[in-house]
């Protein structure tokens, strides 16, 4: 698959650039406000206890913000967060020893929680419950179980797929917090803040250019803002402003409804080669030369949720919205 600035999973240069733009406290992060409204009662109501938070499980699409909203419930808290994801830990005792280092009060994330196998999994439950783990030491008869006490703490799962949770992890979790998509006006704030902190002139009308393009997530925002201070630096005189942000954004074939090339390519052969659809899976993953799995990963979620494609019974169907945004005539009824 060919690499899309417009991915919303986690590139090499998000890894460099989304620390120093994540916001620390709950009064600085934007958006998802029901989620920032329950966390603030929860964690306030845990401080005056003088006690942990209960465990947090934050579900939704990548790049809305779970890992920068993990490190401010620690923040808020006033204690420390280990980070670590599914797949980075594969025996169970890789999980105890974890679980058997944290401190009093600690956050531990685990990013791609719905990734951990059975096995590390089963780990968890007495750590959440009862804050305690069985070891088995030795083999054979000999083999005896002591369970270890551990500190308090409080465990943050995020996924993307909270469907894939077993329903005895999922049960687990106190407080649950579904991440939405953000609007316009929070990405356009999102990127004016980003803008200063990377020390860039933008205007109202840029940012709001920028934000429109960014698929409703933050990190696409932040991407983007970067590639078009790249192009008003070297093509102007560095100040971004509505037309210079989208001439960028054209220059990366990123249209005003934040699809690339890709996309238009999958809607453009829907409508012209297959009147629009209905249309297969497999069939159009070979006629646009590409894994029918990454279509559906990749590339449909995001069509399918702004109306650009509906799918049937039958198979994948072009909406009138596709058709008027690629400027195609609207195929006869199917």
């Amino acid at each position: 698959m060919a690499k899309r600035i417009i991915t919303t999973d986690a590139t090499e240069e998000d890894y460099r650039l989304e620390p120093g733009l994540r916001p620390q406290r709950l009064e600085d992060y934007i958006g998802q406000e029901k989620a920032k409204s329950t966390l603030k009662i929860f964690i306030e109501a845990a401080k005056q206890r003088h006690d942990s938070l209960d465990h947090v499980l934050l579900y939704g699409p990548p790049g809305l913000g779970k890992t920068t909203l993990a490190g401010i419930v620690a923040n808020e808290m006033g204690v420390n967060i280990k980070i670590t994801s599914g797949p980075a830990i594969e025996k169970p005792g890789e999980m105890a020893a974890i679980l058997n280092n944290l401190q009093e009060g600690d956050v531990l994330f685990i990013d791609e929680i719905h990734r951990l196998n059975r096995q590390v999994e089963e780990v968890l439950y007495p750590a959440m419950e009862d804050f305690s783990i069985d070891i088995v030491i030795g083999k054979g008869a000999s083999a005896r179980s002591i369970r270890l006490d551990l500190p308090r703490f409080t465990l943050i799962g995020a996924t993307t797929r909270a469907g894939m949770l077993t329903a005895p992890l999922r049960d687990r979790f106190g407080v649950v917090n579904h991440l939405e998509f953000y609007t316009e006006k929070e990405l356009q704030t999102i990127v004016t803040r980003s803008a200063e902190v990377l020390k860039v002139q933008i205007d109202t009308r840029g940012a709001l250019e920028i934000s429109k393009r960014s698929r409703g997530t933050p990190r696409l925002a932040n991407r983007l803002l970067k590639r078009v201070r790249d192009y008003a630096q070297v093509r102007y005189d560095g100040r971004i402003t509505a037309a210079i942000a989208a001439e960028a954004l054209d220059l990366l074939e990123v249209d005003r409804h934040g699809l690339d090339a890709t996309d238009r390519e999958i809607l453009s052969l829907m409508i012209d080669k297959f009147g629009g659809g209905p249309v297969g899976l497999d069939t159009l993953a070979a006629a646009i030369g590409e894994d029918a799995g990454t279509i559906e990963d990749v590339y449909e979620p995001y069509l399918i949720k702004n109306g650009f494609i509906n799918r049937t019974p039958k198979g994948r169907v072009a909406t009138e919205l596709a058709c008027c945004h690629l400027g195609k005539a609207i195929p006869e009824a199917r």
